[in-house]
């Protein structure tokens, strides 16, 4: 590829960067888009300017900028919570390392990369992005002795800032745990492999155990149930009411006919509402003669224990219960919000098989990958597309801007289409492992992306080009380092490019959220659906942290090797900085993320151990490369290089990583007397028992201000049942008028309804007790 060419992608890409950031700060501003942009409450405040013409709302702006820059970490912190900082320290570990790199190495290594051989240089459009590379460089050079010098100050640097940052995480995860008083995991244990028994219920069996063998500290349970259908019914009618609940103040007229709409895109039309045959009258009174639900069929092998103490939790939960490591198997419990409920009653015996078959299923995935990196390769190498299709031959000669395109920007650009269905399969494979946390199934997707994109945007990309290039294999371990160094300088050209895809356009298109925009649209404009006011994602950990790991694994193993990707690098982390922290401040966090959960800074680990990884990574090939360019003297201090680099990280890794593994003994030793002292420790004790409910509280549907016109047999029927319910009728003369959207809406048949459920619900609460 030649230097025009990266232009021609760099063009492309900043047009595209700086067409998208214009539109944000113009879509922020209009009233039809404040559900993507802002939330809830930020949508009701701004409620009455969708009828009012400003002309500012239409000018682009850069006043977000200065917010997102302004917003300290403290902030964050408590809005977004431990997570979100990580996430932003990785951001600022990436600047201030890259920072360096791209000084050190543009000015230093650059030049003598250039004129590393005596060629007669061309104007540098024309030149080729080899030129810039360490293998432009004459073998047995005297200059390699700046790389190898290069190479330790990046290593040295980098070290010194990954301890500054791990001390930094470390010191607010304990904070977070001292602050957060009356967190309910703190006392809770989830408990697995309960064994069942013919004579006992599961209930029994746990209040046995734990009675016998913590009798000291056990204080009660709440055994986990497995009711699906009921979940399903009761959610469903959650939603029935919801829907409902805004026609308060509404009169309801049955005697008249359904209003039927037409569709934007064919055309069809929809009744506004369907009758469904119901049999809830039918089966209420079979429903009112069961005296109690057969809960012990649906006991789960899975528990809430909890303790008198955080102290007593912790040792109940580090500890083998029993001889058998499958039966009572004890963990932290995780919070009530991150509580996945659906796996809670997978048998504990399945785990592992499931483990096995995800990481199979990865595998496949991964290697099924193959097919669009292959073609990929090709499409970068322009003397192997001609080859292999002929007749492009003279579009390619004639028309050099379809070169440049095909060669600079079409690769990467095909390249991140396939890699937006890795995220959500991942995230199946995930789920599919029995994970008992929400936070828990997306930091194990965050992992198998991040393993995903490093195997195949790095090493499947390099190995694919050499293959295809040389006709050459890996013949043994030992030649890996050698490989390496021959085909990443000839491959530094496809990630400058990736970088400029998928790293430039695609945050600016999460600043302008084009998804939420697309949707906004289809739903309000095309489907006619009312605004969803309940629904705020949460911000993707699992696709933005492997990406930005991705990238800085891009600068480590390139900057040394071809430094000319550092600048567009640090354009992107920088970049990044501002959009990520526009997206997790406080005053954003309520427009377009909602933090329902908090993995406690559990993703630093994961960036170090990927940080340590690249460093390595990147001292092995440097050692391939000295030893290509036959430099026995630099070759020789990167050995030392590599050992010192594993022994920092074994010394973060018996000094910082066990605070991020579980809680210190000594500081929940003194949040519990400090509980006691302040006589706190009874409320805890209380607000535990409401702590996890695995069914939330259901009422009944207040229909006080709803009036019926019509339906004289069915009004009767409701006043004869309606004895608990209240005042069904209004009193208001004035209310006379029926909403035209809930005509022949069954309200009897909708209030039986949701009175059996009900009734369901508090029979099953019944059993829990």
């Amino acid at each position: 590829m030649k230097i025009s060419a990266l232009l021609t992608s760099a063009g492309i890409n900043i047009g595209l960067c700086v067409l998208f950031l214009s539109l944000y700060s113009v879509l922020r501003k209009q009233p039809a888009n404040v559900r993507v942009y802002f939330g809830r409450r930020i949508a009701e405040e701004n409620e009455r300017l969708r009828g009012a013409f400003i002309l500012e709302r239409f000018v682009p702006s850069t006043g977000w900028i200065v917010k997102a820059l302004q917003c300290p970490e403290e902030e964050i912190l408590a809005a977004a919570g431990l997570d979100a900082v990580v996430f932003n320290r990785i951001l600022v570990f990436s600047i201030r390392i890259f920072s360096l790199a791209a000084v050190l190495c543009v000015f230093g290594i650059l030049p003598l990369n250039y004129f590393g051989k005596d060629i007669q240089h061309v104007r540098i459009p024309s030149e080729s992005l080899d030129i810039f590379t360490i293998g432009n460089v004459e073998v047995k050079s005297r200059w390699l002795w700046v790389h190898c010098v290069a190479l330790y100050i990046i290593s040295g640097v980098a070290c010194i800032l990954l301890y500054i940052e791990y001390k930094h995480i470390a010191r607010l995860r304990l904070l977070h745990l001292t602050s957060a008083t009356s967190h309910p995991s703190h006392f809770t244990v989830l408990v697995r492999g309960i064994p069942k028994t013919a004579k006992k219920s599961c209930s029994d069996v746990v209040d046995d155990f734990f009675t016998k063998y913590h009798s000291s500290s056990y204080l009660f349970h709440q055994v986990v149930y497995k009711v699906g259908k009921v979940q399903k019914i009761m959610t469903g009618a959650k939603k029935a009411y919801k829907k409902f609940k805004h026609f308060t103040d509404e009169t309801v007229d049955q005697g008249c006919r359904s209003i039927t709409y037409r569709c934007c895109l064919c055309g069809a039309s929809s009744n506004s509402f369907k009758l469904l045959n119901t049999e809830c009258e039918q089966n209420r009174g079979k429903v009112d003669n069961q005296p109690s639900l057969n809960s012990d069929d649906e006991e789960c092998t899975a528990a809430f224990v909890f303790f008198k103490t955080r102290y007593a939790a912790l040792v109940a939960s580090e500890i083998l219960q029993t001889s058998n490591p499958m039966k009572w198997v004890a963990n932290l419990a995780p919070e009530p919000e991150d509580v996945y409920w659906s796996n809670l009653w997978l048998p504990y015996k399945q785990l592992w098989c499931r483990r096995i078959f995800t990481l199979l299923g990865s595998i496949v995935f991964m290697f099924l990958f193959l097919v669009p990196v292959t073609f990929i390769q090709g499409l970068s190498q322009l003397e192997q597309l001609q080859q292999r299709l002929p007749f492009l031959r003279g579009i390619l000669k004639e028309k050099y801007y379809m070169t440049q395109l095909v060669t600079g920007y079409l690769p990467s650009v095909i390249l991140q289409i396939f890699l937006y269905t890795v995220a959500p399969i991942m995230m199946l494979f995930s789920t599919l492992e029995g994970p008992t946390s929400r936070s828990e199934r997306k930091r194990s997707a965050c992992c198998k992306v991040l393993y995903f994109t490093v195997w195949n945007i790095f090493f499947v990309n390099v190995l694919s080009g050499t293959v295809i290039s040389q006709l050459n294999v890996l013949s043994s371990p030992k030649d890996i380092p050698v490989q390496l160094a021959r085909a990443i300088p000839g491959q530094a050209t496809f990630f400058i490019t990736y970088v400029l895809t998928s790293g430039w356009a695609s945050l600016s298109s999460e600043l302008m959220q084009l998804f939420g925009l697309i949707w906004n649209f289809i739903r309000k404009y095309v489907l006619r659906m009312r605004e969803d006011t309940e629904f705020i994602p949460s911000f993707p950990y699992h696709t933005e942290v492997p990406k930005v790991l991705l990238f800085g694994l891009l600068g480590f193993t390139c900057s040394v090797l071809a430094p000319l990707i550092l600048p567009f690098l640090l354009v992107y982390f920088f970049l990044g900085y501002v959009v990520y922290r526009n997206q997790l401040c406080s005053f954003q966090l309520l427009n377009v993320y909602r933090t329902r959960y908090d993995t406690g800074g559990l993703y630093w680990p994961i960036a170090h151990n990927t940080v340590i990884f690249s460093l390595v990574l990147t001292q092995v090939i440097g050692l391939g490369v000295f030893g290509l360019k036959e430099s026995p003297v630099a070759a020789g201090f990167t050995i030392p290089l590599i050992i010192l680099t594993l022994l920092f990280n074994q010394y973060c890794r018996n000094r910082l990583l066990p605070l991020f593994r579980t809680f210190p003994a000594q500081d929940l030793i003194d949040m519990d007397r400090e509980d006691e002292r302040s006589g706190r420790i009874d409320e805890i004790h209380h607000q535990l028992h409401s702590a996890y409910c695995q069914f939330p509280d259901t009422e009944d549907v207040p229909l006080e201000k709803i009036k019926i016109v019509g339906g004289d047999e069915e009004q009767g029927s409701s006043s004869s049942s309606g004895e608990s319910t209240g005042k069904e009728t209004s009193e208001d003369p004035k209310m006379d008028l029926s909403h035209p959207t809930l005509k022949r809406l069954p309200i009897t048949r909708l209030r039986h309804a949701v009175r059996s459920i009900t009734f369901l619900i508090r029979l099953q609460k019944r059993g829990l007790a």
